[in-house]
């Protein structure tokens, strides 16, 4: 099968006859639109007689073949001829066409092989058409050939214009651009054959639109042409295109298409007011933030390049005003800040500037984008109603006030032109608004009850001001009455305050603060004083008053000691700011304590300071604990050990009398006082005791005794009674059963009366004759001359003479 390349396909098979048939390809030729198939036998048949088999070569010249469109004419369009090289033109072969639009659009002539199109073909609907051709014997309709397939291709010709596809179009560029400034490209679409002649080669041109825009012929790309075009003078350009084939000459085909093109909008134009001066008017009734006017400042700019703000200019009369922009509108709405008066004053004269929101630095060179203008408002008088001087009252009235007092007074005043008269009334709304009244003419409120502050601590009245001309134009306005309470309690201490101060304190420290409550006031209007009592001076400690209800107790000074004193108590005055002012005095207690470095609290008991440091309470408990317990095991020890060398002395069988005890050991005299007390023999009252207790003596001895002796000292004794003592004690001991078996006897040496050494006493030393003259001390000094009279005095008065105890 031979391909549209002109390629020939070889097939080999083998025939019943024995012979080989190659295809070839043989040159192409044309002649005139006639298109041939030719068939080529006798390049050689050769036979090979032994095996019977005969090879036979057979040759196709295969074209394209072409066919022109669009084809107009009333015959069918020939297109092209087959023929093989077996057909030699005796009928015998027969052309058989399949494919693509055999029989409606292709048709063969099966005897000659010719090949018509039946009718007209367009190449932009299908640019070729696929063929399957054979040659088949006519008589039995034996293939004599393989099938093959060709390609009828069909010829273009410029028959379709340039088309635009997406117009018409829309596109957009700055105003004042420079020239060059791209806008947009277009393109158009042939449907020709690009690939033959010029039919699909297009060139762009303008025809509507210049000298505005430009168009580049062979890209299509669009441009201005002028600078600075201004979209204020005009806005929308209409530019038509036109694509032309054939490279634009002359007969070729051409298509159109529409580009509407807008400027946009830049800030190149400041805002401008259409007049110098705008007049206004507004009643002077008008409420605060109510609108007077507006104004406008043109802008030929569009969109946000013409939104405009406005603003007062400052130093005119404009504080009365303010103006905002309506971002609508692009006005200027002037609204009334603060209350007109049209007897203060009739009109008001101000500039109002207004400048674009968004500039361009491009175009700043042009000069400043804003305009002023300047605005006068004229006030219009209103009759108005009385006004007073406060938009409220307040009077303050003890409870205790007399009826018919009064307590305060409220005004008010025509501020019209006419000056109208004004007349007052209180507005009774609940029945306890009848506590007061109110002069009609002065305006003075009273009192028409007595008021208690414990019932109704407050009262809200309402006066009424009305103009005498125009009783339907009046004002109102609240007063309010406080019931205040009278001063009955003087304050106090919140509490009774117990602090401490450190021993390391220093002069001027704060160690407490205090406040203190009243009974009369409520919380929110407390007002307190402190300050120490005027009468006592306080070396120690100060009290300082802070201002805000509150004082401080400041030391005055350093070096406080617990074992000197624990506490100091220190008063603090309290007074009030009432009417009349009370006032009380309270008391701090303030306690000495040992404290760390820093201020911290270590211990404030006198007993901390000698207890070790570092010891807990708990430890000391216990240590004094143990030594109890060891106490109470010695005490029970020593009992039990005199129980039992009791019990071993009774308990023996012989006869303690007869037991002789021998002593050898020498007596230590004054030292020894194991056996005897020697204090006792100095003793004349412990002597006494003994002999009445005993009976051996009698009182009246022994006081006669003692008077006897009163003139001389105590401790000099008496000679014969010590003697009547020891020998009254060995009497008992040798009839008393309690006494030991064994005769004992002692003998004392003592000093004083009989002794070798005389009296040693420093008590006797002071004993002096009486006859002494003690006036001389007087010559020493002063302070001699007193104790010269006391000595004076005991000699001419002699102390009697009393039994002491030694």
């Amino acid at each position: 099968m031979i391909t549209r390349n002109g390629l020939l396909l070889v097939f080999w098979f083998l025939l019943d006859k024995g012979f080989l048939a190659p295809l070839h390809a043989p040159p192409q030729s044309m002649m005139g639109r006639e298109q041939h198939l030719r068939g080529v036998e006798g390049l050689g048949l050769r036979r090979h007689v032994a095996s019977g088999v005969q090879r036979v070569k057979r040759g196709w010249v295969w074209n394209q073949f072409f066919v022109l469109e669009e084809y107009m004419g009333s015959e069918p369009q020939y297109v092209g001829k087959l023929h093989t090289d077996l057909d030699r033109g005796d009928s015998d072969v027969k052309y058989t066409l399949s494919g693509e639009g055999v029989g409606t659009i292709f048709t063969i002539d099966q005897t000659t092989g010719d090949i018509h199109a039946l009718m007209g073909l367009d190449r932009e609907v299908k640019s070729y058409y696929t063929l399957r051709a054979q040659a088949v014997d006519m008589h039995t309709g034996r293939p004599l050939e393989p099938e093959s397939e060709f390609i009828i291709k069909i010829q273009d010709v410029n028959d379709n214009e340039p088309k635009f596809l997406d117009g018409p179009y829309t596109a957009s560029v700055p105003e004042m651009s420079p020239g060059g400034t791209f806008v947009m490209q277009v393109t158009a679409t042939d449907a020709d054959d690009p690939s033959y002649g010029n039919s699909a080669r297009i060139v762009y041109s303008i025809l509507h639109g210049q000298p505005y825009f430009s168009v580049d012929s062979k890209t299509g790309v669009i441009r201005t042409a002028l600078p600075n075009m201004d979209r204020e003078v005009k806005e929308l350009y209409q530019v038509l295109i036109q694509a032309k084939d054939m490279g634009g000459q002359l007969g070729g085909l051409a298509g159109t298409t529409t580009i509407n093109i807008t400027l946009s909008d830049v800030n190149d134009n400041p805002p401008r007011f259409s007049k110098s001066i705008f007049h206004l008017r507004v009643p002077e009734s008008s409420l605060v933030g109510s609108a007077v006017g507006k104004i406008r400042a043109h802008d030929l700019d569009s969109e946000k390049n013409a939104e405009v703000e406005y603003s007062i200019v400052p130093g005119d009369e404009g504080h009365m005003f303010n103006i905002t922009s309506n971002g609508h509108s692009q006005e200027g709405i002037i609204v009334l800040s603060e209350h007109l008066d049209y007897e203060t004053k009739r009109s008001y004269t101000f500039k109002v500037e207004a400048s674009n929101a968004h500039l361009d630095p491009r175009f700043l060179h042009r000069g400043p984008f804003k305009d002023t203008a300047t605005v006068k408002v004229n006030v219009l008088d209103v009759d108005e109603p009385p006004v007073f001087t406060k938009t409220s009252y307040t009077i303050d009235v003890y409870e205790d006030t007399p009826v018919s007092t009064i307590i305060g007074s409220v005004t008010a005043q025509d501020l019209d032109a006419s000056t109208s008269a004004v007349r007052y009334s209180i507005e009774w709304k609940r029945p306890v608004d009848g506590c007061f009244d109110i002069d009609t003419v002065e305006g003075t409120i009273s009192t028409n009850e007595m008021l208690d502050r414990e019932s109704n601590r407050q009262h809200n009245i309402s006066v009424v001001a009305t103009k005498v001309n125009n009783p339907i134009l009046s004002n109102k306005v609240t007063v309010t009455v406080n019931v205040l309470d009278v001063n009955e309690f003087p304050p106090e201490l919140t509490i009774l305050f117990d602090t401490f101060v450190c021993e390391n304190a220093k002069v001027g420290q704060v160690i407490q603060t205090i406040n203190a409550t009243d009974k009369d006031l409520p919380a929110a209007g407390q007002k307190f004083f402190f300050r120490s009592p005027r009468e006592i001076r306080n070396r120690n400690f100060s009290v300082r008053d802070f201002g805000n209800n509150t004082a401080g107790i400041v030391t005055k000074r350093v070096g406080f000691q617990r074992r000197v004193q624990e506490y100091y108590v220190v008063p603090v005055v309290v007074e009030d700011s009432g009417y009349p002012a009370q006032s009380s005095t309270g008391t701090l207690t303030v306690r000495v304590c040992a404290c760390e470095t820093d201020g911290s609290l270590l211990s404030c008991t006198a007993e901390a300071v000698f207890l070790p440091v570092g010891l807990s309470t708990g430890a000391v408990m216990a240590i004094l604990l143990c030594m109890v317990i060891l106490l109470v095991i010695v005490v029970l020890y020593v009992g039990l050990r005199r129980q039992k060398k009791r019990e071993t002395l009774m308990s023996s069988k012989e006869d303690i009398r007869d037991n002789v005890i021998h002593y050898d050991v020498e007596g230590g005299g004054e030292e020894d006082t194991h056996a005897f007390d020697m204090g006792t023999l100095r003793n004349t009252k412990a002597i006494k005791e003994n002999m009445l207790r005993r009976g051996t003596g009698s009182w009246s001895d022994v006081t006669t005794q003692t008077e006897i002796n009163g003139s001389t000292p105590t401790t000099e004794g008496s000679t014969n009674i010590i003697r009547d003592y020891i020998h009254q004690r060995l009497q008992e001991n040798h009839l008393g059963f309690s006494a030991p078996p064994y005769d004992s006897l002692a003998t004392y040496a003592y000093e004083g009366d009989g002794s070798v050494a005389e009296s040693l006493s420093s008590i006797e030393s002071w004993t002096v004759d009486g006859r002494e003259d003690f006036r001389y001390l007087s010559e020493w000094g002063p302070s001699f001359k007193t104790l010269a009279g006391i000595l004076d005095k005991d000699k001419a008065d002699p102390p009697t003479a009393e039994v002491e105890e030694s």
